[in-house]
């Protein structure tokens, strides 16, 4: 552990991720008390331009609505909505893949027949239909962005499980006779788990990612204020006050790189092979 830590610290880029992602951390945090108010009432005069030194450092929206406020709150959702997506797409892909993994035969081709079949289609376009079907609240987007990209973390798990499940330690559990669930979740999965975690970062950035192209479309929850949302009201005034879309697509950029970055940084630290044959 001393060694990833080390390891990591020494990855300017991986720090650099480290810093933009407290740095919306901080921002998330901050919210309620540099912004207590609703971020949706209204603050003021529509499109009024960003003024650092005034009342609205970051200007006004279509509506009159504070765009500083909105982007503070909307770190809250974005976090939020990755974090709860990435937890649920990475449980059901472990499970999926471990018991694939671990069993094969008749189960692994059941699971993967399954797991191809969700892949067969776009994500955004099965997260389209989800909407469509069961509606646009927050809590129904953040579950269905979940429910659509669990298929690589399963394939990735079921990949580990095949390369552990023959292993020595594994053949010792079975001779001291363990049950399967306990070989597999507590004697396999902990050593399966680093590049599932690493994983974890790619599905994060990708789930804000799908929240926002929701919101842009009008298609995720109007009620909160999130980065998409915020863009997507920008799109009828881009020409002439392109700040109102371009300063929550900052926020979204810039989230994302820190989280693929930190996901990079992690997986520079935790691979087996760095750990193996460590650089001069």
């Amino acid at each position: 552990m001393t060694g990833s830590l080390a390891r990591y610290a020494k990855n300017p880029a991986a720090l650099l991720g480290l810093v933009l992602l407290l740095a919306v951390i901080a921002m998330a945090l901050l919210a309620p008390i540099l912004f207590p108010k609703d971020p949706l009432s209204l603050a003021g005069r529509p499109l009024q331009w960003p003024d650092l030194g005034g009342r609205f450092p970051l200007g006004t929206d279509n509506s009159g609505r504070d765009i500083a406020a909105q982007i503070f709150h909307g770190a809250q959702v974005s976090l939020l909505i990755g974090l709860v997506a990435t937890t649920i797409s990475i449980a059901i892909g472990i499970v999926v893949g471990a018991l694939a993994g671990f069993y094969g035969g008749w189960i692994d081709d059941a699971l993967m027949r399954v797991t191809e079949a969700f892949q067969t289609l776009p994500n955004f376009l099965l997260l389209l239909v989800l909407v469509a079907v069961f509606g646009s609240d927050i809590t129904t987007v953040t579950v269905a962005i979940g429910l659509v990209s669990w298929p690589a973390t399963a394939r990735l798990t079921r990949a580990e499980f095949l390369t552990l499940r023959n292993r020595e330690f594994v053949q010792a559990c079975r001779v001291l006779g363990m049950g399967d669930l306990r070989i597999i979740f507590r004697e396999i999965l902990p050593n399966a788990l680093p590049p599932v975690i690493v994983y974890a970062s790619v599905v994060m950035a990708i789930a804000i990612l799908l929240e926002s192209a929701l919101a842009f479309l009008s298609l995720s929850d109007p009620n909160i204020a999130s980065w998409g949302n915020l863009i997507g009201a920008g799109r009828n005034v881009l020409r002439v006050q392109w700040y109102v879309s371009a300063i929550p697509g900052v926020a979204i950029l810039l989230t994302v790189l820190a989280v693929s970055l930190v996901g990079q940084g992690l997986n520079d630290a935790l691979n087996p092979r760095l750990r193996r044959n460590p650089k001069p």
